[in-house]
């Protein structure tokens, strides 16, 4: 079955115009005529032979314009699951609660070696909610106020629901927040691990089992089989070392903004646009689009 390249330009910073999508078409060799998703933002290029990603970037010449490749055939996927933290919502939660302790620089440092696969992620977990023991809840209150949803975060969990999907929220971060994001987005499910506390602060301690990669996996494996789905009808996102298994085992497994280990494994990227640019590699065009 030939490929679809999809186009998708950084609404902010560039426009996709006809001679970068030809000059593009040209480079891949694609058979047929593009065809327009949203004006000077996003574009299908159809009929390729196989999939040439690295192609398709150089023929962008460093321009930021995302490339992302499916099959043709049915490209909307039926069930997504999506990471929270710096894919859903634009921040890493557990490191703006610890900012409330005085711990913000220590426990980003850890954060970043656990996405980046340098620590294992239960131990990392264990150890920075550790380091929160005391902590008042009211800093939980005041966490959720600062936290912002990634642009085209309700426009992608509206639209696929609208188009059938199943959707889920599937996080190595906490059930205060993934309650909240999920409910503010519209996903159908959410997971995520539950820090204790003693009624008025934090114990330092998180409900077992935690939450881990191995689980973001058997929910996305779960929730297809519970909707009679094959494993090519899921769509997976996220940014870190964590969601790489879900990322691998999707159908479509899109690497968000992503760390380097994840970056280096998941040829599907989008590195400079929001979340728009995951419905877009789905074919959806713009005037499909629900708020």
């Amino acid at each position: 079955m030939p490929y679809v390249l999809t186009l998708v330009a950084a609404r902010n910073a560039t426009m996709l115009t006809s001679a970068t999508i030809a000059r593009v078409r040209d480079a891949v060799g694609g058979s047929l005529a593009p065809q327009l998703l949203s004006e000077g933002e996003a574009a299908d290029i159809p009929g390729l032979a196989e999939p040439t990603l690295a192609v398709a970037r150089a023929a962008l010449e460093g321009a930021p314009i995302d490339a992302l490749v499916t099959r043709e055939g049915n490209r909307r996927r039926r069930l997504l699951v999506a990471d929270m933290d710096s894919t859903i919502v634009t921040g890493e939660t557990l490191d703006e609660l610890a900012g409330h302790a005085g711990l913000g620089q220590a426990v980003a440092a850890i954060t970043h070696r656990s996405m980046n696969g340098e620590i294992d992620f239960r131990e990392a977990l264990r150890l920075r909610v550790g380091m929160l023991m005391g902590l008042d809840l009211m800093a939980m209150e005041t966490t959720w106020n600062g936290v912002r949803l990634t642009p085209g975060a309700r426009t992608l969990v509206a639209t696929m629901r609208g188009a059938g999907a199943v959707t889920a929220l599937v996080s190595g971060g906490f059930t205060f927040f993934t309650a909240r994001v999920a409910a503010l987005c519209g996903f159908d499910h959410h997971r995520a691990n539950e820090l204790l506390d003693d009624g008025r602060a934090l114990t330092g301690e998180v409900a077992e089992p935690i939450l881990g990669p191995d689980t973001k996996l058997d929910t996305m494996q779960a929730l297809a089989e519970a909707s009679g789905l094959q494993g090519d009808a899921t769509l997976a996102i996220g940014d870190g070392a964590n969601d790489l298994a879900m990322l691998k085992a999707a159908g479509l497994g899109i690497a968000f903004h992503a760390k380097p280990i994840v970056a280096a494994q998941i040829e599907n990227q989008v590195n400079f646009c929001d979340l728009r640019a995951v419905l877009f590699a789905q074919g959806f065009s713009v005037g499909e689009f629900r708020e």
